[in-house]
């Protein structure tokens, strides 16, 4: 089975759209490597994080900031398919 991306935003902070656009940008990179992206509202003030099957790969608050869009691809890969180039969004 392929994973599931779970984007958790506090939609009260109005963050769904980013979370949306996140959303769009990992089903677009990642269409062979995942089953899909669920965006979920936090009950939670303030949260934002990202979670490959229940594994948190990101959190705002421990990072202290949003994730860059490369930043968050290179994560995701590096769980679901490490072999997969990014093309100009992968490491230098």
């Amino acid at each position: 089975m392929k994973p599931v991306i779970t984007l958790e935003y506090c939609p009260k902070c109005g963050w769904l759209m980013r979370s949306a656009w996140m959303a769009q940008e990992i089903l677009t990179t990642f269409t062979d490597d995942i089953h899909g992206v669920m965006l979920h509202p936090s009950e939670i003030s303030g949260r934002f994080s990202v979670q490959i099957d229940g594994q948190k790969i990101f959190d705002r608050k421990e990072a202290g900031r949003f994730p860059e869009i490369k930043e968050l691809k290179q994560l995701i890969r590096d769980v679901v398919n490490p072999e997969k180039s990014l093309g100009h969004s992968d490491k230098k």
